[in-house]
């Protein structure tokens, strides 16, 4: 059921979503869903907030009214209601919104919903067809499932922070707080299923995830090497630990990353650097990766002789894939990037006209080509929409019920 005040589009345009969550993992599952044109709600608690309201430098704005960038990166198209969920008339504006929901997201820790009254039983009474995403640390069940969870230390717990770094010795965090990331896309999918499933069946269901088995996910062929194969991976820094050469390389003024996933692409690539592809130590990947060492010695004492650009445009030439290693700053200035909708211009109410990092997905029609983008709505102010949410609901009459 949907009153979207905004002019949004997209392909969850009439979906309405309560964002209940803080932190990251469970405002980007609602905010990817807000990207897909779904109504996105978000209860937040009165005075303070989000927890990332909080969570800087850097804060950009006036003196007055600081706001936090990471805020900014993770509640783009949403609406801010604040509501004390203690209070009875906190609990009641719930009540009508999870009656008018199609979505309810959450990542308080196992139990916190429960205790507040509104238990996954209970969402279900007020509304059988509330898809509810629920997203926690170490998962909602098993002998560690009450843990908090934040993403640095589910990074080290699921095993990727020893396969990230220069070596086994030196573990590193991956340099976003990749495990959050991922829960809330996991989420966001999980939501899409059971919206999907309930074309079918009538009614929802609970979606769960968690940053553990978001990270556990996405071991890929890391995890297999245990699994299957008993060996322990290990970080080896920047190059790959099955394909070789794959990683980065120093030239004379910089560094570049290469990929030389074939033989055929092995022969190319030892061809412009003269190298003998038949050497038996790097005839085959197999051998290379076993010699890795002595073959990235080979390879840098060659790309030491010329520039970072002269290498590329080489590499390039022969039709191996290879690449710079930009900063944060060439990325945002990058002209592929803007070309793919990665940059959103939005019109925020206290810092006027910002760019904020765009969605991944994009739409368009299997006929003609068109491209659907619509506008992107900024990060509200704390408390933007009380009126207008509560305003909303009233006009309901009673009769919230999600029918979408």
């Amino acid at each position: 059921m949907s009153a979207d005040p905004t002019d949004g589009v997209g392909p969850l345009t009439g979906i309405v979503v309560v964002d209940l969550s803080r932190a990251l993992a469970g405002p980007h599952a609602a905010m990817l869903l807000g990207d897909l044109g779904a109504r996105v709600i978000k209860v937040e608690q009165p005075g303070t907030g989000d927890d990332t309201r909080s969570w800087g430098p850097p804060f950009v704005g006036p003196e007055d009214e600081r706001i936090s960038t990471y805020f900014l990166s993770c509640n783009r198209n949403k609406e801010s209601i604040e509501l004390d969920l203690k209070s009875d008339d906190g609990r009641d504006v719930l009540t009508r919104l999870v009656r008018a929901a199609d979505v309810l997201v959450e990542n308080f820790r196992p139990g916190v919903l429960d205790r507040l009254g509104f238990s996954a039983e209970r969402l279900a009474e007020l509304n059988p067809r509330l898809v509810l995403c629920s997203i926690s640390g170490f998962g909602h069940d098993g002998p560690e499932g009450g843990r908090s969870g934040y993403d640095q230390i589910a990074q080290g717990e699921a095993g990727l922070m020893s396969l990230t770094g220069p070596s086994a010795d030196q573990p590193t965090k991956v340099g976003v707080p990749i495990g959050d990331l991922l829960a809330g896309m996991n989420g966001a999918y999980g939501v899409l299923s059971a919206l999907y499933e309930r074309e079918r069946t009538g009614r929802g269901r609970v979606v769960r995830t968690s940053l553990l088995s978001s990270i556990v996910g996405v071991h890929a062929f890391q995890g297999t090497r245990w699994t299957v194969g008993g060996e322990v991976p290990k970080a080896i820094g920047n190059h790959h630990p099955s394909i070789a050469p794959y990683g980065a390389y120093a030239c004379a003024d910089g560094m570049l990353q290469v990929a030389v996933a074939s033989q055929g692409q092995w022969a190319k690539f030892a061809g412009l650097l003269g190298i003998d592809a038949d050497d038996p130590r790097f005839a085959d990947n197999a051998a290379r990766v076993t010699n890795r060492p002595a073959l990235n010695q080979e390879i840098e004492a060659v790309l030491a002789t010329a520039s970072r650009d002269t290498w590329l445009e080489r590499i390039d030439g022969i039709g191996i894939p290879c690449g710079a290693i930009r900063t944060i700053d060439q990325v945002y200035e990058w002209d592929q990037v803007r070309s793919q909708g990665l940059v959103v211009g939005v019109d925020h109410p206290v810092l006027g006209k910002v760019e904020l990092p765009g969605p991944a997905v994009r739409f368009s029609d299997p006929v003609d080509g068109a491209e659907t983008r619509h506008g992107h709505r900024p990060p509200p102010r704390l408390g933007e929409h009380n009126d207008s949410v509560r305003a909303w609901l009233d006009s309901l009459g009673g009769e919230e019920t999600a029918t979408a």
